[in-house]
């Protein structure tokens, strides 16, 4: 295997004889065969070990297993503690998902602080594959379809043309020892379920079935590779910046493949797949409205889409007095205070609140929404808790952390800035004077 992992080396040039390299090592077959490999390669390299603390005294036994072959082998060994269960849970993901970003958030803060060059990782053929299933069943396009690279940044996998097959029998005829993972058996997660019961079952069908999804995963990723260039170029072409500010025009999306296209813009900026799917059904009537990333905030203008970055969530208070109508916030909106008169209509955007003065105490405060927070929707009887309301309205975390609020002096919050104003100070038949905050 070792001609072979340097031969895959020099096709994709994974790593080079002075590089510094960060080994992620488990301690199971796969990373231990690497390791060993790596060492035969002449590669310079530090293992790195996650204790993600999941399987209690296993957990703890593969940490011992790979500190003393790291100890024996004269091997700088990092190791890092994670509670993984406690990042699930405060991040909405499952444990899957939180080791895994974990880990790599971990590799990446080790490397740096290394100054190193490279993080290498342990995944194989039988990897690509299972991964290629789970994307399959969670619905993924060709981007989730094409498989891992061999080299993806500071990323490199050597391993990736070897079946686990070849890598258990490495290990036997060279005599390494491994640390067997017991939950691998079992089929409580997805991965698990798609190596124990549907590989075998793929087997079963073609003598020749891994081989052949493993050519159809590198088709699928040189079929990627075309298409991102060419849609870059279309994007590029499509795409006005001002600035931070990038809009397209929402005419661009009027067309048979309009969704995947304001999908494949707007992904890159973190939007989900339901997100652009609201965004999209919301171009004709959904003037005003803000959706939002981790990273960035999309508006529906009257014609175009806009895309901002947007702040971290402040902890600041904004005052508005009776009368004034400029002032500093953290975004543009003007305020304005008149007589109604006949005839006078409320402009029914959300962009726009619209308030009977008489019913308001001021000074008014601009802040970001707390736990307990409460108010009466406009259009509702009685209250609602803004959390409620937020998950009605199928706001993301990010959104709720970023949501202010105007709010009267006596505590009432008169507007969900953007979205919804309370009915208790609505515009009435007996309203005399209005006061009016558009969103500039």
């Amino acid at each position: 295997m070792l001609s072979e992992l340097q031969q895959y080396n020099k096709v994709y040039h994974l790593f080079e004889p002075d590089e510094k390299l960060v080994l992620a090592v488990s301690g199971g077959v796969d990373s231990m065969v690497l390791t060993d490999l790596m060492q035969k390669a002449g590669a310079h390299f530090v293992v790195a070990h996650c204790n993600f603390h999941l399987r209690g005294e296993e957990s703890d036994g593969d940490e011992q297993f790979v500190r003393d072959y790291a100890r024996k082998n004269d091997l700088q060994c990092f190791v890092n503690h994670f509670d993984t269960e406690k990042y699930a849970a405060e991040k909405g993901v499952s444990i899957e998902m939180a080791a895994r970003d974990l880990r790599y958030a971990w590799f990446e803060e080790l490397r740096l602080q290394l100054g190193y060059d490279k993080i290498v990782l342990a995944h194989h053929a039988d990897d690509q594959i299972e991964t290629f299933f789970i994307n399959l069943l969670r619905g993924a396009g060709l981007h989730g379809l094409k498989g891992m690279k061999p080299k993806n940044g500071v990323l490199i996998r050597p391993l990736l043309w070897a079946s686990r097959e070849q890598i258990r029998k490495y290990a036997v005829e060279n005599q390494i020892v491994w640390r067997e993972d017991h939950t691998n058996a079992e089929t409580v997660y997805l991965r698990n379920k798609v190596r124990n019961q549907l590989m075998p079952l793929m087997d079963e069908i073609s003598a020749d079935a891994r081989n052949s999804i493993g050519k159809s995963i590198g088709f699928l990723a040189s079929e990627n590779e075309l298409y991102r260039q060419l849609l870059n170029e279309r994007l590029s072409q499509l795409v006005s910046v001002d600035g931070s500010v990038q809009s397209v025009e929402k005419s661009v999306f009027q067309c048979d493949n309009g969704f995947q296209l304001l999908f494949e813009w707007l992904r890159q900026y973190g939007f989900n797949t339901d997100q652009c799917r609201f965004i999209f059904d919301g171009l004709e009537n959904g003037l005003g409205k803000h959706f939002y990333s981790s990273s960035h905030q999309v508006t529906i203008e009257r014609e175009v889409l806009q895309l901002t970055e947007i702040s971290e969530k402040s902890d600041e208070i904004y005052t508005i007095e009776a009368g004034q109508e400029d002032f500093d916030l953290p975004f543009r909106m003007h305020c304005a205070y008149f007589e109604k008169w006949e005839g006078f209509e409320v402009e029914k955007k959300s962009s726009v609140g619209t308030f009977d003065l008489d019913k308001i105490d001021f000074p008014l405060t601009l802040r970001q929404w707390q736990q307990g927070d409460r108010f009466h929707p406009f259009g509702m009887k009685g209250s609602k808790l803004l959390s409620d309301f937020f998950v009605n309205q199928k706001y993301t975390n990010n959104q709720k952390e970023n949501q202010w609020l105007l709010v009267s002096a006596n505590g009432d919050i008169l507007w969900v800035v953007g979205q919804r104003i309370d009915d208790r100070y609505k515009v009435q038949k007996d309203t005399k004077s209005v006061f009016e905050c558009c969103l500039m």
